[in-house]
């Protein structure tokens, strides 16, 4: 069996790192000469919540031959429409494209490569690029995980065949809807990366700020608000039921909801969003695939998204360099919050 990880940076070496450590002949492919060399010479290496380094196998995108029956795919949705063109000759016959990325990119690469090939992952855990060939794990241990579902005609010895890939680095769940398990890891993205990139912070600095905490359940309540209007049924996330614990009808249940925030997060205190981490780098970040989306289907619905439509300003005016990175950015929502929601 032929395997490769197509993109890997922050979250690609951890997950490439954990495969080749538990046995798996995987290739890691990325575009960047100093991570690759690195990694060459001296091996992945996994850091902060995890601590060990593996030989791996890194190669370039122009060094991939051959047919692969599974490839990762974890470079950033921007570049979907090139990369999965680019990819499509190299998958096997009954070879399949699995998008670790975030928002919903399946039916756009389905479109590309056949749902028969398309395969979705979300991934449960965080991490942060800090050297050449080496990560930072930002989640505990004990929360690793991943969520995975199938387009229509994915044959489901294939299915397993990825579930048990993953599985040698943490556990699984696979999922036969897997449009809700997209909008549930939406809500957690678009709420503490797109206000953690709004902070220029961790999802801690979200969460121990208790207006950005306000902030963040407004903005996780359109995104349910919308998803319902779409006919999604949000999936567990790690076994709770999101909807259940931060949807809200009145103050009770607000101020409850508010009250479970921090020990729902308190394992990912530490995440970098990884748009943030691209506006550091230089990088075009992923917002209209984040928040974007959550706003695309608030207008489709006639369902109001202040919060999320605030988010992508912020964030766009930090892309462009007209506003800086910084944890007063927050107080730019104040007048949406002295809105009734």
């Amino acid at each position: 069996m032929k395997y490769a990880i197509y993109g890997a940076g922050s979250l690609g070496i951890v997950l490439g790192a954990y495969l080749t450590k538990a046995g798996v002949d995987i290739e890691l492919v990325n575009r960047n000469k100093q991570h690759v060399d690195a990694m060459l010479s001296k091996g992945a290496r996994v850091k902060g919540k995890a601590n060990f380094r593996v030989p791996v196998k890194a190669i370039f995108p122009n060094e991939m031959e051959g047919k692969y029956d599974v490839i990762f795919l974890m470079t950033k949705q921007l570049y979907n429409d090139k990369v999965v063109k680019d990819l499509k000759p190299f998958l096997a016959d009954d070879g399949v494209l699995v998008t670790l990325q975030n928002g919903i990119p399946e039916p756009g690469i389905a479109e590309i490569i056949g749902s028969e090939h398309t395969i979705g992952c979300v991934v449960e855990w965080g991490a942060t690029l800090s050297a050449p060939g080496e990560s930072t794990l930002t989640s505990e241990p004990d929360s690793l995980s991943f969520q995975m579902g199938a387009m229509e005609g994915v044959p489901e010895a294939k299915v397993q065949e990825v579930k048990e890939l993953l599985e040698k680095m943490c556990p699984v769940n696979v999922e036969e809807n897997l449009l809700s398990v997209r909008w549930s890891k939406l809500l957690i993205n678009a709420t503490f990366s797109g206000l953690g990139t709004v902070m220029g912070g961790t999802f801690g600095d979200v969460v121990n700020d208790m207006f950005a905490r306000k902030v963040a359940l407004r903005c996780m309540k359109e995104c349910i608000d919308v998803g319902r209007a779409a006919g999604v049924k949000f999936a567990p996330v790690q076994g709770k039921d999101i909807t259940k614990i931060f949807y809200y009808t009145n103050g009770l249940k607000k101020s409850i909801a508010l009250k479970a925030i921090p020990k729902a997060m308190e394992k990912h205190m530490a995440l970098v969003p990884s748009m943030l981490q691209d506006l550091r780098n230089g990088k075009k970040c992923e917002i209209e695939a984040i928040n974007g989306v959550v706003c695309d289907y608030g207008q489709k619905y006639n369902i109001p998204t202040p919060v999320n439509e605030k988010i992508v300003e912020i964030v766009k005016k930090e892309q462009d360099g007209s506003l800086p990175f910084t944890k007063e950015n927050i107080m730019l929502f104040d007048t949406i919050m002295m809105q009734k929601d």
